[in-house]
Formats: C-alpha cells, structure tokens, sequence
C-alpha cells in the first residue's frame, strides 16, 4: 500500500507524531514559568502600590477620625476641667493637633502618645519621657516622610522662621523652627536629639540654642525615602503660648 501508513483507528504514525509530545511538555513548562512570573511581578507591583498609596489614604482617614475626636472629646469637657485633654482612640491616647503652615492651610495632624506602628500610622508619635506642649525641655516628635499618612512628607521644605503650630484642649503652642528640616541628618542610634537640651557631640554641629530652661520642639523624620538608617531632624523653640477658653 502507498502512502502514510495508518494505524488501526486510522491516525497516522510517523516520526512526527513522537517528537511532539516532548515539545508540547517544554511549552507548557515554559507558559507556566511565564504565568508565575506575571504573578508575582503584579504581586510586587500591589504591593508596592498599596504601600506608596494605599496604607497613606488609610492613614488619612485615621487622622481626621483623630482629629474628629479630639475636637468633639474637648468641646465636651465640662468649663473648668483641669489636665491636657487626652483622648483615647483605636490607634493609641491623642493628645494635641499640630498644624504646620508652611503644609497649607488645612494641615491638621493629630500627635499620640507614643512611636509605635499604630501610632505612626495615625500621626504624629510623641516619644516617651520628653517634655510636653509648652513645657521646660524637648517636646519631640515623629512622623512619616513616606507612606502611613506622610506627616513629614516635606520635611526638607522647612525653613528657620517656619511655625508649628500645637494645640491641646488648654492652649496652643507655637514654635518657630530654628533649623532648617534637612540642616541635621543623623544616624537612628543618635538619641541625643531627644534630650531636654540636645547638644550635638560634633563640634560645630547643628542643635538647638543652648540656653538652659528652653523649651524646645524637635521633629524627626526618615532622611531616605526607601530605608530609614538616618534621620532629619529640625528643631524649634516655643515663641508664643495662648491659653484657651474654658
């Protein structure tokens, strides 16, 4: 008989037929190989974009429900009430509002008492054991530069003479910085920024006035956008306290 052979339900064998298959298998593997690729690359690129964008317009929905309770919690504490109007939140104990306006006009960022995650990703955190509002000693704080509301997003656009503006439910504060945002860069383990009267161990280095019974404000910011080895800090001195209605 001529032709291609056939077996016997009629498909054609030949050379072409068996060298198929392995060719087949090695597509297939490499059409997976490529699907997982693409998997993984949109898992990065959410990723990424949840924490650039998505963890900073929760974070904006947190400090305005700060705001909103600290407002409301110290309008409806009794005339005459003594102590600083702290309030208990989800995200940790609030304790002022900051407006910075160089920021703008509707920056309004609540401070809690504390530099953890949740109260990070609120606001500003209020390190333990410094000064308070207003007080004798180093009132410091942090804040996001990237991500988590981004408080300090603009940091580096600080200017001495530029306000911060603290308001507690007895009396605003306002500071006027001293240092420029990006003037001082330093490494995490540099604590002494935080003490009463931070004075910088290098000679000629960037610190505050050096007169005791100041009362001073320091923020303290990630220097990096992408890791947070380093840190800018700026410092302020208090200028002006106004007591509030009670």
């Amino acid at each position: 008989m001529h032709g291609n052979p056939v077996g016997d339900h009629g498909g054609v064998i030949g050379p072409s037929a068996t060298h198929r298959r392995p060719r087949v298998r090695i597509w297939l593997a490499f059409s997976l190989l490529g699907l997982a690729v693409a998997v993984a690359g949109l898992a990065i690129l959410g990723y990424i974009g949840w924490e650039f964008y998505g963890t900073t317009w929760v974070s904006h929905r947190h400090q305005h429900a700060v705001v909103a309770d600290l407002r409301r919690e110290w309008a409806q504490a009794p005339t005459g009430t003594s102590g600083g109007g702290v309030v208990r939140t989800r995200w940790g104990r609030a304790s002022a509002i900051v407006r910075i306006p160089r920021f703008g006009a509707g920056y309004a960022v609540p401070v809690l008492e504390g530099t953890g995650e949740s109260q990070l990703a609120a606001g500003f955190g209020h390190f333990a054991g410094t000064a308070g509002p207003g007080q004798v000693g180093n009132y410091a704080l942090a804040g996001h530069r990237i991500t988590h509301g981004e408080p300090l997003r603009d940091m580096p656009d600080l200017r001495p003479g530029d306000r911060v503006i603290v308001q507690t439910r007895t009396a605003t504060y306002t500071y006027r910085l001293v240092t420029a945002g990006d003037a001082l860069d330093v490494p995490l383990t540099a604590t002494w920024v935080l003490d009463p009267l931070p004075h910088n161990p290098v000679t000629g280095g960037v610190e505050p006035p050096q007169r005791p019974g100041e009362r001073l404000l320091t923020l303290a910011t990630c220097a990096e956008l992408f890791h947070t080895d380093d840190r800018y800090v700026a410092f302020g001195v208090l200028t002006r306290t106004l007591r509030n209605a009670t």
